[in-house]
């Protein structure tokens, strides 16, 4: 199962001649908030043992913070301002690691007055962040607000996971089960030009190999078929298959899922339908939908980008839930703004409707996915160009369909299919519950790539 660990090095600062007893005061706050954010998703490490009070104020300490991180092999910096800051200690630690890079402070609550300074931390921000730029240093920022408020934690969470989407980019291993369906000139790519700028690779796996695999996993009918066969038929409705097929189903999972961590692969895009179904004897579909509960999402159709969308679904989602590649498919046929989210049986179980009935039908599933917030992503290139198209809806109730499926409700669906239509994008998108709008942007921004929003400019319909 995915399980993201982000090393967070901690760096509080003031400047070195205000109060370090109010610096410390600050610091202590802010700490106790962020150690209880993700916790089982983020280490903290901080510089306790390495400047007085854990916070940095002087050029002395500097070469000892930077060590410990490189150390400690941090995937991201967070510089909270106790006070003003020292802008020098700030981008001369940023500069270094070259990392993404969390700017915040709390917000000030009194001025100055004859009798005290007060901390002026805003001030402090405004100074250090032109010094960043100066260095070359991507960084995030949250608002000047309160620790305690939800715009500070949010704000927090969200950085933690824009951290988990690029760390779990550098070094995919996408493994690409079989050549695209032969029709399907849509999802082309080119799978070369992904190594440099993300660090993408693909690992071709013939087909032949999974279903040699699965049919040896059947034939010697081992405890880990039998069980997964057991949970499988308690689960879902399969009474509509004969048992080879099922068995047959169950055991081509099982060989995927093998053939994946051997060549360390986390995703994958397969030749369902056109290559391994018909080499199987039997559809796949349970496989796409099993593996994503566990961790490691495919794409269906040897869709390389809908792979990489799912990456990045995955991270942004901490794997504390499964993410679905759905087609863009029907309008919804009383309401204007809905649309189908649907495929032939691949989404992950784990996300059906409590009330929806679980049947799995020629080998795809078929269910209704639940309510709640969605947010919708793809991500594709161009003409040497790459995009992150993304929008929030919820979902809707609707007419009941084949496969899997769910009805998404936006607040233009006329502006959707223009910019969708306009490309660069294809029918295949990506859906997460929860809303990620922010995440997104900001993972966009750190990659180089355009940002894509309904409310961005672009072509509109006759």
């Amino acid at each position: 199962m995915y399980r993201p660990n982000i090393v967070l090095g901690v760096m509080p600062t003031k400047r070195g001649f205000l109060s370090m007893e109010e610096a410390k005061r600050q610091k202590d706050a802010f700490m106790a908030v962020i150690r209880s954010i993700k916790p089982k998703a983020v280490t903290i490490i901080d510089i306790d043992d390495l400047c007085e009070n854990g916070i940095a104020f002087d050029m002395e300490a500097v070469p000892r913070i930077i060590h410990t991180f490189k150390e400690a092999r941090i995937d991201a910096l967070f510089v909270p301002f106790c006070d003003f800051g020292e802008e020098s200690v700030v981008a001369t630690v940023a500069a270094a690691l070259a990392l993404p890079t969390l700017i915040w402070g709390n917000r000030d609550e009194t001025v100055n007055t004859d009798a005290s300074r007060g901390r002026d931390t805003q001030c402090g921000m405004f100074a250090a962040t032109k010094v960043l730029r100066r260095h070359g240093v991507m960084y995030s920022y949250i608002f000047n607000c309160e620790t305690g408020s939800d715009a500070f934690k949010s704000g927090f969470e969200r950085f933690i996971r824009v951290v988990a989407v690029l760390k779990d980019l550098r070094g995919l291993r996408i493994a690409k089960i079989g050549e695209r369906p032969q029709p399907f000139m849509s999802v082309m790519t080119n799978e070369a030009a992904l190594i440099q700028p993300f660090g993408i690779t693909t690992v071709p796996i013939a087909p032949e190999t999974i279903v040699k695999a699965a049919e040896q996993i059947r034939s010697e009918n081992r405890e880990e078929f039998q069980r997964y066969y057991a949970d499988v038929t308690a689960r879902m409705d399969t009474g509509a298959m004969e048992p080879l097929a099922v068995q047959k189903a169950v055991a081509f999972k099982l060989a995927t899922q093998q053939a994946m961590l051997e060549h360390g692969c986390t995703v994958a895009a397969m030749e369902c339908w056109s290559g391994c179904s018909r080499l199987l004897g039997a559809p796949v579909c349970l496989t796409l939908g099993e593996l994503a509960d566990q961790g490691l999402p495919i794409a269906c159709e040897t869709d390389i980008n809908g792979a990489i969308t799912l990456a990045m679904m995955r991270a942004c989602l901490l794997g504390e839930e499964a993410a679905f590649l759905a087609d863009l498919t029907v309008r919804h046929p009383q309401n204007d703004n809905a649309e189908l989210l649907w495929h032939c049986g691949p989404f992950p179980y784990s996300l059906k409707a409590p009330k929806s009935k679980a049947r799995l039908i020629d080998g795809q599933e078929r269910w209704e996915l639940k309510q709640g917030d969605l947010t919708l992503c793809r991500f594709d290139d161009i003409d040497g160009q790459y995009y992150l198209f993304a929008g929030e809806g919820k979902t809707t109730t609707g007419p009941e369909t084949t496969g899997t499926y769910v009805w998404l409700e936006v607040d233009d669906w006329k502006r959707w299919e223009e910019k969708l239509m306009f490309g660069p994008y294809i029918h295949h998108i990506g859906g997460m519950y929860g809303t990620f709008l922010p995440v997104l942007r900001e993972v966009s921004r750190y990659l180089g790539i355009r940002f894509d929003t309904v409310d961005s400019d672009g072509p509109r319909s006759l």
